[in-house]
Order: C-alpha cells, then structure tokens, then sequence
C-alpha cells in the first residue's frame, strides 16, 4: 500500500475528509469519547490524521484485514515503529484500558465502514 502524497496538504491539516455515519453503536459513542481524549490529539478529529503530526486512521492502510483490532491494542499499549508514514515512531498511550481501546477500534472500525473501507 501508498502512503498518499502530502506536499499539497498544510501542516496540521487533515490527510483526508471523513464522512460520518448516520449513527454510532453504543460502543463506538464510548469509542468516540476515548479516542477525541486518547488519540485525536494526534490522529486528529474524526481520526482524519494531521499532516506532519500522526496519520488518518480511516484509511486503507488500516482496514481490518491489514490492521487488524489487536493492532489497535498493541499500539497504544506498546507504540509503534513508523511504518507506512513519515511521522516517526508512535509511543505507548498511558491511561487506557484494554476495554477502552477495543471501544476506540469500535469507533473507528464505524468510521472506515461509513468510507466505504471494509
């Protein structure tokens, strides 16, 4: 897979333009509620990714036969080594349990499927 390129997208910009569901399930509204916390500080709002800062998790990098959940569980409990973008290593996220991660994939597994990743 391609990482896209970002040379026509300001800093801090969103990587890509996400479109809502309709609804969230119960578990994606924790979800949501965790990540905009957790993780949207850096995978920006919506998980849309923020140019030069971390990148979009509603992406085809990370539909679920690539990424699966348990990728989701490692990263934050482990960080990451980049690997797919250029935005360096992502490190451990402190404060977040097993069960609020598996909320977060939830969110962003709605999100993916709401873009049309599968």
């Amino acid at each position: 897979m391609t990482t896209p390129d970002l040379s026509r997208v300001d800093a801090g910009a969103p990587i890509v333009e996400v479109t809502l569901p309709a609804e969230l399930s119960a578990n994606a509204e924790i979800g949501k509620r965790a990540f905009e916390a957790k993780c949207a500080a850096c995978h920006g709002v919506n998980a849309a990714g923020q140019n030069g800062i971390a990148p979009p998790l509603v992406h085809k990098i990370y539909e679920p036969n690539h990424h699966g959940d348990g990728a989701f569980m490692m990263a934050a409990q482990n960080g990451v080594q980049s690997h797919h973008w250029e935005f360096g290593n992502m490190p451990p996220i402190e404060g977040l349990t097993q069960g609020d991660v598996k909320m977060i994939a939830a969110y962003v597994r709605e999100l993916q499927r709401a873009n049309g990743i599968n």
